[in-house]
Order: C-alpha cells, then sequence, then structure tokens
C-alpha cells in the first residue's frame, strides 16, 4: 500500500476497534483459555499491535472480563429476541436460539465456559457468578420459568457447552456412539449446531 493509498483508507473509529478487538479476544480465550492466551495473541487476532491491547483494555484481565460482559449481553439480546410468541413455547424458541448463538460464536460460548471453572479467581470468579445469576434471573423475571424449568433450562445449555467444547460434532458421522449421544441431546437444535457440513 502506497502512502497514498494509505492516507485515502478509511480510519476505524474507536470504538470500531474495540469492538473488533472484543470479537478477536473472545475467539481467543475460546480456544486457549484465560491462562494460555495472550494479549499479543489477542492483538495478532485483531490486526492490532500488542502495546494497543493493553493501552486500550489495560491488562489480560480486564480484558477477559469485557469479553465475558460482552458474550453475557450478546446471550441475554439472543434470549430477549426469543420472548415474543406462546408462552408455552418459549424454552424452546430460547433454546434455539443458544443453539444459534453457540453454532456461530462458539468463542463466545467457550468463554464463558472458561470462565466458570475459574471460580476460586476473585475478579473472574465473580464476573462468572454474577453472569450466570444474571441469565438464572433472566429466565425467572423475564422469560416467566419457574425454578424447575430454568433450572433445566441451563442443564441443557450446559449440555451444549460440553458438547462443543468437546468438538463432538466432528465425530458424528464417525461415531455411532457420538451420534446417537447428539441425536438423543439436542435433536430440534442439532442443525444449528453442525452448520454446513455438505
Amino acid at each position: 500500500m502506497t502512502p497514498a493509498s494509505a492516507s485515502a483508507a478509511p480510519r476505524m473509529r474507536s470504538d470500531e476497534r474495540r469492538a473488533l478487538i472484543l470479537d478477536a479476544a473472545m475467539d481467543v480465550f475460546g480456544d486457549r483459555g484465560y491462562v494460555g492466551a495472550t494479549t499479543d495473541q489477542v492483538a495478532r487476532a485483531a490486526g492490532v499491535s500488542q502495546p494497543y491491547v493493553v493501552r486500550m483494555f489495560g491488562s489480560k484481565q480486564q480484558l477477559y472480563v469485557e469479553v465475558l460482559q460482552r458474550a453475557l449481553d450478546e446471550l441475554i439480546t439472543a434470549f430477549e429476541g426469543a420472548l415474543e410468541g406462546p408462552a408455552d413455547e418459549i424454552g424452546h424458541r430460547m433454546g434455539r436460539a443458544y443453539a444459534t448463538i453457540a453454532g456461530r460464536r462458539r468463542g463466545l460460548v467457550l468463554s464463558l465456559m472458561h470462565a466458570f471453572v475459574l471460580g476460586a479467581e476473585p475478579v473472574i470468579g465473580e464476573c462468572a457468578r454474577e453472569g450466570f445469576l444474571s441469565v438464572y434471573r433472566f429466565l425467572r423475571e423475564r422469560a416467566g420459568l419457574d425454578a424447575p424449568r430454568a433450572v433445566e433450562f441451563l442443564s441443557g445449555g450446559m449440555l451444549i457447552n460440553t458438547l462443543i467444547g468437546l468438538q463432538m460434532v466432528d465425530e458424528f458421522d464417525g461415531s455411532e456412539t457420538a451420534r446417537e449421544l447428539l441425536d438423543t441431546a439436542i435433536p430440534n437444535k442439532l442443525d444449528l449446531l453442525m452448520g454446513d457440513r455438505s
């Protein structure tokens, strides 16, 4: 790129660059976990410098906390979109919304899962606990599920997370046991997790 063409290229606004870094971080943290990921890996994935990431977020821990908040916000937004319709089908609609996110945004789901095993870490553990409780509150207060149905919904979501983390859909064609597990566990959502496998 010549200097003239570089100056003609539109500059990315700070909020756009922040969103780009958070999206990249979600994928990196999803793949490597909080402990295994570095701000340098996030910077490379986002196409920015590592000092820029640190300048914008302050620390890897703060970046991870913001990734978790972004993931939870996206999750709640998807659930909000599933509220309209017959009340007796709300669990099914929210389940499809979750499977859609899980199929398209694997890093989102896995970033949350990594956070859920860091309960003893003071900052991340607190953020993960509050995030999980905010989803539970949404199910109870906004979706109108009673406590047993809300717990059942969360249990199904955690099973989906586990199957994603294990990359179980990759075994669908080659393992009869994996196929049976997937067909039984998520029969109405499997298409969303498998994506285009043609």
